[in-house]
């Protein structure tokens, strides 16, 4: 099976005493997660995070040594992640066995051979944060489940519909720390469909927009397991809605484009399309673009978008911690700062977004701003 041998390979980590001490301080000490207790998501590492993921941690949870641990993490963040993946290796080899077991009786009992093959991976889109947004065909599979793998914007409300035998596995991504690489995540989902497991991968928002799920589907369908898609509903479309901005609207935007404010690592500057994508006629919608905003709006600028032109940053868009910033163009970036949105965040930018009640300007000066654009 795919991971027990990337198991063997990661056998060879060495658990420095150290760096020990802090991860498992990380799981037993309540006071770490005080810095998120206001966060819908899973932040890296939150007591919420190690509390669901409890069951990786059997060998380690409870040592008295560790319980008046300092909650501090090393300046080296991939030490964490490797010192994290070691201590999690002996129950993830006891699951994939118990999985093993469990196919092996419902194969020998009846011969299905279904049963006897390889498990399903679920790829299920949970939406910008909000439960209440999620399809009746993504509860039920999410309550079906065996095991789920789940990533950082898949909120907190959404993982309390898991059900009771599941197992839950962060393999959450955020700037500067990767729980899991992506080529990682890949072998443990063919793993636990090869041992016969209903594999579910959790993703915020839609799994095909920007949530690499096109990679998931390419590597488990080169390996013979079968996978299937269940979509959830994109955060531009979800926060739009939640805000009355609608991405299209005759007569003032006839088309909707999304980008992504990264590009993978080496790749070609997410940026370089400003060019094209500064048309007054059309909606633009950032993902994961906090970071790049001064650059990407004064490249629009540059490359001809008004500078007036009605734009909204928002944050953790449709939960109770929602924050929004309305303003133009040119005054968006200086004002995200001054009110400290931090990610995730999603930027609408066009004429359309004078159309949300919620636009600082009044209905008529609305109306004339975009006559003038």
């Amino acid at each position: 099976m795919a991971l027990v041998c990337k198991l063997q390979a990661f056998s060879s980590f060495s658990v420095s005493a150290q760096n020990y001490n802090k991860v498992t301080s990380l799981i037993s000490n309540p006071i770490c997660s005080l810095h998120y207790k206001n966060s819908p998501f899973t932040e890296k590492h939150s007591t919420e995070r190690y509390q669901r993921d409890r069951w990786l941690y059997q060998d380690q949870v409870g040592l008295s040594q560790y319980q008046s641990s300092p909650c501090s993490l090393p300046s080296d963040s991939e030490s964490v992640r490797e010192n994290d993946i070691a201590l999690q290796l002996p129950e993830l080899k006891k699951l994939l066995e118990v999985l093993k077991r469990k196919r092996e009786s419902s194969c020998g009992n009846d011969g299905d051979g279904e049963k006897c093959g390889p498990g399903n991976v679920f790829l299920v889109g949970t939406g910008p944060g909000d439960p209440e947004l999620l399809t009746l065909k993504a509860v039920k599979v999410v309550q079906k489940a065996d095991i789920l793998l789940y990533d950082r914007l898949v909120s907190n409300d959404v993982l309390e519909l898991v059900g009771p035998d599941a197992r839950l596995l962060y393999v959450g991504k955020t700037a500067g720390y990767h729980s899991r690489t992506q080529e990682e995540i890949h072998e443990l989902l063919l793993s636990f469909a090869e041992a016969g497991a209903t594999v579910v991968r959790l993703k915020g928002g839609d799994p095909l927009v920007f949530g690499r799920g096109g990679e998931e589907i390419d590597f488990l369908q080169q390996q013979g397991i079968h996978v299937k898609v269940i979509p959830g509903i994109t955060s531009a479309s979800g926060i739009a809605a939640e805000l009355g901005i609608p991405l299209t609207h005759r007569g003032v935007a006839n088309s909707v484009r999304f980008l992504t404010g990264h590009s993978r690592k080496g790749g070609t500057d997410p940026l370089f399309v400003a060019e094209n994508a500064a048309d007054p006629d059309s909606t633009l919608v950032v993902y994961m673009g906090l970071s790049t905003l001064p650059a990407l709006a004064l490249k629009l600028m540059q490359h001809g978008l008004p500078a007036n032109t009605p734009a909204a940053a928002v944050e953790r868009g449709t939960t109770p911690q929602q924050r929004m910033v309305f303003a133009e163009l040119n005054d968006l970036s200086d004002k995200v700062a001054q009110e400290e949105l931090v990610s995730p965040t999603l930027i609408i930018i066009g004429k359309v977004v004078a159309l949300s009640p919620l636009w600082p300007l009044t209905s008529k000066e609305a109306s004339c701003l975009m006559e003038a654009v």
